[in-house]
């Protein structure tokens, strides 16, 4: 493994995807229903009698409730299992799975021109890399192969030593086995890793219970929630750019 050629205590950074590296310019209220709706028509075309209104909205619902309750939870559940758990109830037991996969996709494809990169996300990550850190990526999602095509199409694939993401790994971000797992795959103490992330809840708490160092991005928060969390979760450092980084670590 290289060190770092700064002074920085650090010999690996660890990133959140989105809100992070990379952001997004659409409006969830409008493209969850639309998303759902294609999903459907995907499974209509696989030869599954639905009706198209009903299924997307039963699914919306299922996948709300979920959202509202998952942050109580350490255990990722993912899209797939939401909708055959909802295709069963339905009455619709041997949908094969590339029925399954193909409906997802479909439903992903929606959103997926929405996430834009971050005007100075491959600079730092060039920066970084130039100066010898180990990056790696850990995403909560619901879906791996969403956030393997994000991390595509924001072209950051060849910077990244490890990538973690919870819908493949059944435990999501605040829980400090997933960063543990980032840990391992590079044969390092939590003491020579930092985490860069924008929810205080789960990227900087889950590094905080890993033992690794927590820097808060803050210029795509606008949950009030977390902002509320400033009271109890405090991160050991925080930058407004992504591009604050390399400077932030050369000078701890």
């Amino acid at each position: 493994m290289s060190l770092p050629m700064s002074p920085s205590p650090f010999h690996a950074i660890l990133f959140d995807l989105g809100s992070t590296l990379i952001f997004f310019d659409g409006d969830w209220d409008e493209l969850h229903p639309l998303a759902n709706q294609e999903m459907t028509r995907a499974l209509q075309s696989a030869g599954l009698e639905l009706d198209e209104e009903s299924f997307a909205q039963a699914f919306t619902t299922r996948i709300e409730e979920y959202f509202s309750r998952r942050e109580l939870e350490y255990i990722e559940y993912t899209t797939a299992f939401f909708l055959k758990l909802l295709l069963t109830e339905w009455g619709f037991t041997q949908v094969p799975e590339e029925a399954i996969q193909s409906a997802l996709k479909a439903r992903y494809a929606v959103s997926q021109p929405h996430w834009k990169v971050e005007e100075d996300t491959i600079p730092t990550l060039c920066t970084l890399k130039e100066h010898g850190y180990r990056l790696g990526l850990i995403s909560n999602a619901g879906d791996d192969q969403d956030v393997q095509t994000l991390i595509d199409r924001a072209g950051i694939r060849s910077f990244l030593d490890v990538i973690l993401v919870s819908a493949a790994l059944g435990i999501r971000k605040p829980n400090p086995q997933i960063f543990q797992l980032a840990l391992d795959r590079w044969a390092i103490a939590p003491s020579q890793a930092a985490m860069v992330g924008d929810t205080l809840s789960a990227d900087i708490l889950g590094a905080k219970n890993a033992g690794i160092f927590s820097i808060w991005i803050t210029r795509r928060v606008d949950d009030p929630a977390d902002q509320g969390a400033m009271d109890n979760i405090q991160p050991d450092a925080t930058i407004a750019t992504l591009s604050e980084l390399p400077g932030l670590l050369a000078n701890l």
